[in-house]
Formats: structure tokens, sequence, C-alpha cells
């Protein structure tokens, strides 16, 4: 079996320090997620989330000028209070993408933390990286089970050097070499790529998961994300989870990349052994 996994971002990239602070206040979490599917999944699924996204998003489609086929809306842009609260085929369209998953033979995947450094040691890229590491395991530890292999596919990003030369060295280094991940993650443009953009719907609901259970008093306003989707997404999830305030900063010791070593998040509770490889 060759399954494909479909990642993009979730929250913020940035420091963060409180929802009003003028300057660092887009997301209390960072993370990686999207979906698996199997191969043979993979035309059927597209295909179904292009009519979807075409008779959900009509209006919007038609005023763009586009064709539909390359025509994007952000999941972050989709997954507003205002569009949950307001709009039923919202929520229904999100709860529709998570049965079809499953009924695909796939899985909601998603792997996060949350940041707790101050700013001035605050590290953007040792973050993407370190959780770049934590997916690549976890992708790699669900194909195993499975007696898989795993193509990873990822929205286009600048430091596409620094995550290819990462991929690689979990790939084939360290003492835990991710031998069910066949190829570094492929990067491409996400409007071109039916796959790409729900993952990026999923994330933008992922994300307000996050943010919502990180920082509840400060994002009392998503509350929603878990009255109407919380179970429903932990139902099609697997080895998925957002890492709150106990993040580590462990990871593999891969030689030739000692910046991983100092993600810019909080360090451990005592006793906590989950810690990112």
């Amino acid at each position: 079996m060759l399954y494909f996994a479909y990642l993009d971002e979730f929250g913020h990239i940035g420091p963060y320090v409180a929802r009003d602070d003028p300057a660092y206040n887009d997301s209390p979490v960072f993370g990686l997620g999207g979906m698996i599917l199997p191969y043979s999944s993979v035309r059927q699924f597209s295909t179904w989330f292009y009519q979807l996204k075409c008779n959900m998003l009509a209006w919007e489609i038609g005023q763009s000028g586009q064709h539909p086929a390359t025509w994007e809306k952000k999941g972050s842009a989709l997954f507003t209070s205002m569009n949950v609260e307001k709009y039923r085929q919202v929520r229904t369209a999100a709860n529709r993408i998570l049965n079809k998953i499953r009924a695909s033979g796939g899985h909601v995947f998603y792997v996060g933390l949350e940041k707790n450094r101050p700013v001035a040691e605050f590290k953007a890229q040792a973050l993407y990286l370190t959780v770049l590491g934590e997916a690549m395991k976890r992708l790699n530890q669900y194909a195993d089970q499975n007696d898989a292999d795993m193509v990873i596919v990822m929205d286009e990003h600048q430091d596409r050097d620094a995550i290819l030369t990462r991929a690689s060295q979990a790939m084939y280094g360290g003492p835990s070499p991710r031998r069910r991940i066949i190829e570094p993650p492929f990067q491409v443009e996400s409007e071109r790529y039916q796959t790409c953009q729900c993952a990026d719907w999923l994330c933008g609901l992922v994300g307000r998961v996050g943010a919502y259970q990180a920082r509840p008093d400060e994002w009392a306003d998503m509350a929603w994300s878990q009255t109407y989707f919380q179970d429903r997404l932990d139902a099609a999830s697997v080895r998925s989870s957002i890492r709150l305030q106990t993040a580590a900063t462990e990871v593999e010791t891969v030689e030739a990349l000692p910046a991983v070593v100092d993600t810019g998040l909080a360090q451990p509770a005592p006793g906590n052994d989950d810690t990112p490889a």
C-alpha cells in the first residue's frame, strides 16, 4: 500500500504574546496538518473536493474570473467565527470533508505546539523544522503500522532548502531512519492541487481548535471549534495532537543541523517523555 500525506501550516510561525498585543497576536500555536489518503483514493477524493468547493463557493469563484480548478479559498478565511456561526453550509462542508476522508480509507493528521518562548529567543525556522521532524516520525509510524510506504506533499515554502535537508536527514540518518517515507517532501503550488487546498481548509479548522485550546480566555469566540467540530475531528484523526505548554525542545541528534536543538519552545514538564523526534 502507498499513502499520500498532504500537509500545510496551521496557526502562525511567528512569536505570540497575546491576542491584544499590537505586534505578536496571530496565533498561540503552530503546526503542520492535513490528511493521509491511500493512493487509490486520491483522484476520486480530489474530484469530490473540487465539486464541493464549486458548489459551496460558486458566487466567489464567479466573481474572481478564475477557473475553479486554480481558484483557492484559504482555510483561515473560510473558518472565521462569523462564517461558521452564520452559514450552516460551512459547518456542513467541514463535517462532510471529515466523513469523506474516513470513507476514503484515510485520516486527518496534524502535529502542533504551543509557542511559549519570549520574542527575543524565538527561532521560527527551528520551530518549523522540529515540527516537520515530528510529523515525519508519526507518518513513518503510521505507514509502518500499515506495512505501507508514504509520500509527503506540501505547500511551497520559502525555506525549501532547509526543509529538504531536514527531511533527508530524518529519512537517512539518526538513530531511527524514516524508511517508510520514500522521498523527501514534494513542494507544490497549492492552488493547482485540490488535495492541497483541502489540507489548507483542514489546517484552517485545526488552527482555530488549537488557538482555543491554548488560550481559551483570549480566544473565547472560537468556542465553536469545540462545540461543532472537536468530536468529529478526533474521530477522523490519527497520531495527531497539539502539545500545549509542556512542548519539549529535544529532538533526535542529527548531525549538521544543530539549530534544530533550540526550537524556541518551553522545556518539558518533569516526567514528560513524549518528546519530538
